[in-house]
């Protein structure tokens, strides 16, 4: 595996929230600086080349790259909610909180391939170590993937 670490003045340059250098189907590393900035992606919100935004509490996008944050998942906004209103508050309160975590402190992404749906690359995003999956876990606003509990759906 191909790893790239430091890449704090390209992330400036390249998108000013910080971002990614990308490697070809290999793995990548880069570090970010915290901008307060990245905001929640809209609705209705065109996937642009520039896109930067937190789809949801374990989705997000950087520079027109869909990002899915792997080996954690979070309950779904929008579509295939099985725990209604409750799910929707803690899917909100997940997001809210990725949001929270990538605005106010420096992190690293580690991208990989793209996962199953063939249209978000895999990746894993740690502050000071700690993968943000295991934080969003811990607080309750996350389970492990594929084999956590579905808590929110009961």
């Amino acid at each position: 595996m191909k790893r790239i670490i430091g890449y704090i003045a390209l992330a400036i340059i390249s998108l000013q929230v910080g971002v990614f250098a990308l490697g070809a189907l290999g793995v990548t590393t880069a570090s970010v600086v915290p901008v307060a900035n990245l905001a929640i992606c809209g609705k209705y919100q065109r996937n642009t080349d520039d896109k930067t935004c937190v789809v949801d509490g374990d989705t997000l996008w950087l520079n027109g790259v869909n990002i899915r944050l792997k080996d954690f998942d979070t309950p779904e906004p929008r579509t295939n909610i099985c725990g209604g209103s409750t799910e929707i508050e803690l899917a909100h309160a997940a997001t809210n909180r990725l949001q929270e975590l990538l605005n106010s402190n420096a992190w690293t992404i580690e991208t990989f391939n793209i996962d199953g749906t063939g249209k978000r690359l895999l990746a894993t995003i740690k502050i000071a170590g700690e993968d943000v999956g295991d934080i969003l876990i811990r607080e309750g606003l996350a389970r492990r993937w594929p084999n956590g509990d579905e808590f929110w759906c009961r």
